[in-house]
């Protein structure tokens, strides 16, 4: 797959695992020599599980002694443009954790400050294998269902997350809708042209954000997606349901069901059994592969600022009690 790459990682937190549980069973191609984080005690246990030589508890000494090829940035949001602007600045390559801002405003200067250093991001959007949204997206552009109408889409469960994510003001789609906006927009290959949203948090959950919401959003091709999501449910689906003029797709996250007119079975089942940690290797791979190559690589920055424009016009739409629209994939 071409050379190995020294990686070093900037946060040391539970997401970390993520990273280094898929890029443990391809050290022909990734090996993590360096990692930081300002919480020795976190640092220490992180590394000493991992066997990471070079320890660091400072971005700074990060930058000047680490000399690792890419930075894995696993920090949180409210830090991410402090901690990749001094790294696009000293020329590190960077694969970073979803969503790579919680804003679009930051999320257009971090790739600008990325084009004016000539430094390539790419974003772990790992949900694009590990949910057979690729899968989805193949059957789709076969023509096996025919042009889509409509994608329905369901996940509630109950999730009550500690730490930092407390006190964020956007919290369930920032953590999961997030995969969903972008798993929407590689099926559908279309801009969207409009969104409304109605948020509501339940005190179920504490956590300053919302926990519950739907969205709709209008594309380009003239499908629409209805988007439901909850942290607060006690009862637990993930469905989703494409919708085309031939037939129609049922997923979750380990298979894809075939259903035609008539037929109450379905007619083709295809499986999909990536892990997180799998794909999450799969999405460095295509920046290391951008960086030999010379090519943009699927998961860059640039492409995911269309996918950070969706979920912050969801949030727009909710805060302002309005439907927010695009133009030509712009928010307007």
């Amino acid at each position: 797959m071409g050379k190995c790459f020294n990686v070093g990682l900037i946060g040391a937190g539970g997401v970390t695992e993520l990273h280094l549980e898929g890029y443990k069973g391809n050290t022909d191609r990734v090996k993590v020599t360096a990692i930081c984080d300002s919480n020795p005690a976190i640092l220490k246990e992180r590394a000493d599980k991992y066997g990471i030589p070079n320890r660091f508890t400072s971005l700074e000494d990060f930058i000047e002694f680490s000399n690792v090829d890419v930075a894995v940035v696993c920090t949180p949001t409210s830090v991410r443009k402090d901690v990749l602007f001094p790294l696009i600045e000293a020329g590190f390559p960077i694969f970073v954790e979803k969503p790579f801002s919680d804003s679009i405003q930051e999320a257009i200067e971090i790739t600008e400050k990325a084009k004016e250093h000539n430094v390539p991001i790419s974003v772990n959007q790992n949900f694009r294998r590990h949910y057979p949204f690729e899968v989805i997206k193949e059957i789709v552009d076969q023509g096996t269902v025919g042009n889509v109408t409509q994608i329905i889409f369901n996940e509630i469960f109950f999730r009550q997350d500690q730490g930092w994510r407390l006190n964020c003001e956007r919290h369930a789609m920032s953590v999961m809708g997030i995969h969903w906006f972008d798993g929407f927009r590689l099926v559908l290959g279309s801009n969207p042209e409009s969104v409304a949203c109605l948020t509501r948090s339940s005190s179920a959950i504490n956590c300053k954000g919302e926990t519950d919401s739907t969205v709709q959003v209008a594309f380009e091709n003239g499908a629409i997606v209805t988007y439901v999501q909850s942290f607060s449910s006690t009862y637990r689906k993930n469905e989703m349901t494409v919708i085309g003029e031939t037939g129609t797709l049922v997923a979750n996250h380990t298979s894809v069901k075939l259903y035609r007119n008539g037929e109450r079975e379905p007619v083709q089942t295809w499986e999909n059994h990536v892990s997180r940690e799998e794909a999450t290797f799969g999405g460095i791979n295509q920046l290391l592969t951008s960086i030999e190559t010379g090519k943009e690589a699927a998961n860059s920055s640039i492409d995911n600022l269309k996918t950070v424009a969706l979920l912050d016009a969801a949030y727009r739409a909710a805060n302002e009690k309005r439907i927010v629209t695009f133009k030509q994939g712009v928010l307007v």
